[in-house]
């Protein structure tokens, strides 16, 4: 579904495309799933700036997503599919069939009037949660976990589809966006199917303003600072100096690593993100 392209009536509009939010079948969520956002500004507990350029934007109630899926034999009925302000994907209002209410990440194809179950009896159905290990191979999930109950920790952005490719023991090895090819314990859930929007990846924010909705708040290039802020600081004319690119602490921005060695992870990594680079198990 191809996004919308405004008339070119200012600069700011001429650039811009917005998505049609078609699948969008009610405009404001459910409000005993929801509760209020306070913004951190990119500070942490002491107060301090640990993550740059953020600040401002619209204010938002935080809708609670059920990641865990855990209420099994009990079918759930789509009733809404609702834009969320805090993701990129769309999410799902369920009535179950006991009363309660709950929110999940809707997937591509999934619409008003839809059963979704969760369970080892749930079919292979866009929505439906199951065990990794209930799935055949070759079957396209989402919202994946990590650790068994702990609740789907990959697979959670617009558009994305992670692939079931092979099975054996206690493990299976999945397929990401990435290219990596990871190992994950078959009792570990996930979601059928790929997310919905997946046109998000297409937007073009078209002018500054839109930035700040969001709580992206402007960055100074660092050619421009001085030279005590930025190592590309001062001088005449503007240009990084003789050398590569570096963050404001002098670390390299272009191709530089920064996960850390001897993560307990590595063992599950059977391919990384970059071709022929294979992990030892």
């Amino acid at each position: 579904m191809p996004n919308r392209k405004t008339k070119p009536t200012s600069p700011g509009r001429r650039f811009a495309t917005y998505p049609l939010r078609e699948p969008l079948t009610a405009s404001k969520p459910e409000r005993k799933l929801t509760k209020g956002l306070r913004k951190s500004g990119g500070r942490n507990a002491n107060g301090r700036i640990t993550a740059r350029h953020r600040g401002g934007g619209a204010k938002r109630r935080y809708r609670r997503i059920d990641f865990k899926r855990l209420k099994d034999g009990v079918p759930g009925k789509v009733a809404t599919i609702e834009y969320d302000p805090n993701r990129s994907c769309y999410i799902a209002l369920l009535h179950y069939a006991d009363g309660e209410k709950s929110y999940i990440l809707a997937p591509a194809g999934l619409g008003v009037g839809d059963q979704v179950k969760s369970g080892s009896d749930a079919d292979i159905r866009p929505g439906n949660a199951l065990a990794l290990g209930g799935m055949p191979t070759g079957t396209i999930v989402h919202n994946v976990e990590l650790v068994p109950g702990q609740g789907g920790k990959l697979g959670r952005a617009a558009g994305t589809a992670i692939q079931l490719v092979a099975k054996e023991g206690e493990m299976v090895t999945l397929r990401l966006p990435s290219s990596e090819m990871r190992l994950v314990r078959a009792e570990c859930r996930a979601t059928v199917g790929s997310l919905s929007n997946p046109e998000h990846q297409n937007l073009k924010v078209g002018k500054a303003g839109r930035s700040r909705h969001k709580g992206r708040r402007p960055q100074t290039r660092g050619v421009a600072m001085n030279p005590v802020d930025h190592p590309h600081g001062g001088g005449e004319a503007h240009h990084t100096p003789g050398g590569h690119p570096v963050t404001p602490w002098g670390k390299p921005t272009l191709g530089y690593r920064t996960r850390k060695k001897g993560k307990q992870s590595d063992r599950y990594i059977v391919r990384g993100r970059r071709r022929g680079k294979k992990k030892s198990r």
